[in-house]
């Protein structure tokens, strides 16, 4: 739950799709966990004293118990049927169903199978789980490459902006700032590197203002293909380990910006428009967020 409301607070909202997906399987874990334990009326929402993550928990833990409760149903009907030729089994279809239509987690399942003397067929239900997973993963196969949510034009901006944001950042706070993580969707770029405590008011505006000169500035962003090695001795920020092959896109922002980077990005500079950090925050110990965006 430290988790859930983490994510809320952070703008991810429960979905079937990507980090909200996690998100909601995060929150249904928790609530299947508090039925096993005997809280039957919805209880997450307690976990957050913010009141919009509050009220987003509620309405998700009043949506899971209606849906827990047709999902109920379902299993009711296929053990009335199955009743009359005595099958004891419950197939993995029908486990797996229960599971990705309804949000039954294999346990519940297996727990009111059991109340009523039945045994699951668990080989075939995690051989559907795992074809499933399968074509999940092939299907967001290059999805967040670099932190990308996609490759439209308002994204590449973004991802251009981020590659300035962290050039600044090391020249207004300390040449050992280093990415440690982004995410970066049409709307805005969230950004995570290494620093101790919360930037001040002035240290954001010299940000702002740097990477807004770069930007009126209207530089070329040039990309070019070595080897690792080269990179390195280039100037070149970004994680030097195994998983770059033998070759390694560079792109550089005149002398003002240079990292390994898979792409892709806008021409120039003087594409993006008026730079603004919204929020700046916390991300884990020893590492500051920034959001940002494009005006």
């Amino acid at each position: 739950m430290r988790a859930a409301t983490a994510l809320i607070s952070d703008g991810v909202l429960p979905s079937n799709k990507d980090r909200g997906y996690v998100l909601r399987r995060l929150i249904r874990r928790a609530i299947i966990k508090g039925e096993e334990i005997g809280i039957k009326k919805n209880f997450v929402s307690t976990f957050s004293y913010e009141n919009s993550v509050s009220k987003e928990l509620e309405r998700e833990e009043s949506k899971f118990r209606e849906t827990l409760a047709v999902g109920l149903k379902e299993f009711e009907k296929w053990f009335s049927w199955q009743s009359k030729p005595n099958r004891k089994i419950i197939p993995g279809s029908v486990v797996f169903d229960l599971y990705q239509t309804y949000g039954f987690p294999i346990e519940l399942t297996e727990e009111i199978a059991q109340d009523r003397g039945l045994t699951i067929e668990k080989k075939e239900f995690e051989r559907k789980l795992s074809e499933h997973q399968e074509k999940s993963r092939t299907a967001s196969a290059g999805m967040f490459k670099g932190g990308l949510a996609d490759n439209k034009v308002e994204t590449m901006r973004l991802h251009t902006a981020a590659h300035l944001l962290l050039a600044a950042l090391r020249q207004v706070l300390s040449p050992e700032v280093s990415q440690k993580g982004s995410n970066i969707t049409e709307e805005r770029l969230r950004f995570d590197f290494n620093w101790p405590e919360k930037l001040s008011t002035e240290q954001i505006s010299e940000v702002e203002k740097i990477v807004n000169e770069k930007i009126s500035d209207d530089l070329p962003v040039k990309m070019e293909e070595m080897s690792l090695e080269a990179a390195k001795q280039s100037g070149a920020t970004g994680v030097f380990d195994d998983r770059y092959g033998e070759k390694v896109k560079v792109y550089s922002i005149d002398k003002f910006s240079c990292e390994i980077c898979g792409g892709p990005h806008v021409e120039r500079t003087g594409e993006l428009g008026h730079f603004k950090i919204i929020k700046e925050e916390s991300s884990s110990a020893g590492v500051r967020r920034i959001k940002a965006i494009l005006e």
